[in-house]
């Protein structure tokens, strides 16, 4: 199946270009009586971010194309994993072999699993043995919002930032203590529960929450047992600010569960804690200090034999923020270490990298310049400059136009450089050049956004024979080119939103295209608000990948409905029906190497899930 043979797609990309003006018609000659929904509404279109420039900006100020999951987003779609919900953002694409905490990829804008950072509330957090983050174990119910920053970022975040940035922040509290406490579950014998408490007193900020989630979870290979997973997670924050606006936090996160594949199981811990502190030293100097550290810990029981692989990542990140009328500059330092401990002897156990960095915002109304630029000093592989600049002008009150550039770099991994008879510790970083055109339409009700880029990237690492060592090597070169609309628009209590992406992610050398990227794909999602009741959907489809650099292994493409509906059926009282895969539709975006018999990682059929929660 490919995308251009679904029914009605050419309509589609017409009706999402058409949507704008009509809502933002709409938008003009709105009752009064609806003005709160429409300022709440209006702040979900063109919401704050931070991701981008470090800076409360909004997604039309921040020059980058940039998505946000809020917190409304997450309670009515009540996702069991993160991926669920990252599947067909704009420019963004998901493998996983399999459900319910199989190992899961997120490319975005085509660039590898490892090229995409994710952090939590600022503090990475990835596996330094394989590269990339563990995204399967992560509850999307403990956080409060999701940004999806769609570009290179290097200059903020140093190595990894090539295809973007996933930052998923936890809730801070407010108000009054407010309790929330869920229960649910559904097929596949899986059980949900989760419980929290938050609010704030004078200028005290606290947010705990745990959560469990346990399943028999499904087959992922045909004929085969079904593969459970379980999860127990924890979070807690908790802040004051004092009355000179000094503010100093703290914050955790640990979840810890197992998995089963096909030949083991996975014994698992993922861990974030952090401190830090803000001090206003003058009225226009701010400066903010973050001590953090990361853990990525995980026992292997498989049938050729147990393995540890614990990493670990400590941080101290200082941001110096200096404002100057409409103008702010931000500079600071980085400094991280990198530990393994694992049963595998590594050549080396540990790196550290030292980094320095500045970031300029300018606004010089109606045109914006953000520039930025960081130098990177790693123990492991030698030193890395990259940069950004990003230009906007504002054509008129609702239309910005943004150019920018970008250099990023992906740092080798432990496994890369060290692993016992494979690692390569001569490799050097891959290296990357992205450039992007946009456009943006931003109404009081609706928003649109139409971007253009090409990413190059050299000194690819592949596995490859040379010589008589079978090793990784700095030989593949890549070129990303694609084009994506986004749009989205509250008519009549619809909230609708809609995503289209053309990538064209090709391996240079051979011409052929990426491994596990789709090259189209679509996302509709609409959800209404009826009195007690909401209702909503969501369409995914995407076209062909392929699971090989050779492209002789084609998993076939899909498209996929997922149905919700939620009542209030009391004060505080909410319950919530979900419905995934409604079509019950049989696919797969990963299959199994040759070696381990060519087979496709399944993904579960239709499944339904019940919940009902307490508290707002």
């Amino acid at each position: 199946m490919t995308i251009h043979k679904i029914p009605g797609l050419s309509m589609l990309a017409v009706s999402c270009l058409c949507l704008t003006p009509l809502a933002a018609a709409l938008a003009q000659t709105a009752p009064n009586a609806r003005q709160t929904s429409q300022d709440a509404q209006a702040v979900a279109l063109n919401p704050l971010t931070v991701t981008a420039t470090l800076a409360p900006r909004t997604a039309n100020q921040s020059l980058s194309s940039i998505s946000v999951i809020d917190q409304e987003d997450l309670r009515r779609k009540n996702p069991v994993s993160l991926t669920d919900i990252l599947r067909g953002q704009p420019g963004v694409d998901v493998s996983s072999n399999g459900d319910f905490g199989k190992v899961s990829s997120v490319y975005i804008r085509g660039a590898g699993s490892s090229s995409t950072l994710m952090l939590i509330d600022g503090i990475r957090l990835r596996s330094a043995t394989v590269g990339s983050p563990t995204w399967q174990y992560l509850d999307p119910n403990l956080f409060e919002r999701a940004e999806i920053l769609r570009g290179p970022k290097g200059s903020l975040y140093g190595a990894d930032a090539v295809g973007g940035v996933v930052q998923l922040f936890l809730p801070e509290g407010e108000g009054e203590p407010t309790p929330r406490i869920s229960v649910g579950g559904g097929s596949f014998n899986t059980q949900r529960y989760s419980a929290g408490l938050s609010g704030a007193n004078g200028g005290t900020r606290y947010h705990f929450a745990a959560s469990r989630l346990d399943t028999d979870g499904t087959e992922i290979r045909k004929g085969d047992d079904d593969k459970g997973y379980d999860n127990t997670s924890g979070v807690v924050r908790l802040s004051h600010r004092f009355d000179n606006d000094a503010k100093i936090g703290l914050l955790g996160l640990r979840a810890r569960g197992s998995t089963e594949y096909v030949g083991g199981r996975t014994d698992y811990v993922q861990q974030v804690a952090g401190i830090y502190g803000e001090l206003p030293i003058v009225e226009s100097v701010t400066s903010r200090l973050t001590l953090s550290e990361a853990r990525d810990e995980s026992d292997e029981f498989a049938d050729f034999g147990d393995a540890t692989f614990d990493t670990r990542t400590r941080t101290a990140r200082l941001d110096n923020t200096l404002s100057l009328g409409p103008h702010e500059l931000i500079v600071g330092a980085e400094y991280s270490e990198d530990e393994v401990d694992s049963t595998t002897a590594y050549e080396e156990d540990s790196r550290d990298n030292k980094a320095v960095f500045a970031q300029g915002l300018l606004d010089f109304d109606p045109l914006q310049v953000q520039a930025g630029l960081r130098y990177d000093d790693n123990q492991a592989f030698g030193s890395e400059v990259t940069g950004s600049l990003g230009l906007g002008y504002a054509l008129n009150e609702h239309h910005t136009l943004r150019a920018s550039y970008g250099t990023a770099f992906r740092a080798p991994t432990f496994n890369e450089l060290y692993f016992p008879d494979f690692g390569n510790p001569d490799l050097d970083p891959e290296r990357s050049e992205a450039a992007e055109l946009g456009i943006r339409g931003q109404f009081e009700r609706a928003f649109w956004d139409l971007t253009i880029y090409q990413t190059d990237i050299d000194d690819q690492i592949a596995t490859t024979l040379q010589g008589s060592r079978f090793a990784p090597f700095n030989v593949n070169r890549a070129r990303i080119r694609g084009v994506e609309l986004t749009t989205g628009a509250e008519i009549n209590d619809w909230d609708l939103q809609a995503a289209l992406t053309y990538m064209d992610p090709e391996d240079r050398d051979s011409g052929n295209r990426l491994p596990l990227r789709a090259s189209r794909s679509i996302r509709l999602d609409a959800d209404r608000e009826l009195g007690d009741w909401s209702l909503g959907g969501s369409f995914i489809a995407q076209n062909h990948r392929y699971n090989g650099l050779d492209n002789d292994e084609r998993l076939s493409g899909f498209g996929i409905v997922d149905l919700r509906a939620g009542w209030r059926f009391a004060p505080l009282w909410t319950a919530r029906l979900t419905v995934e895969n409604l079509l019950d539709k049989e696919y797969a975006t990963a299959r199994a190497s040759e070696f381990e018999g060519g087979w496709d990682y399944l993904n579960p059929g239709r499944a339904a899930y019940l919940s009902v929660q307490f508290g707002e």
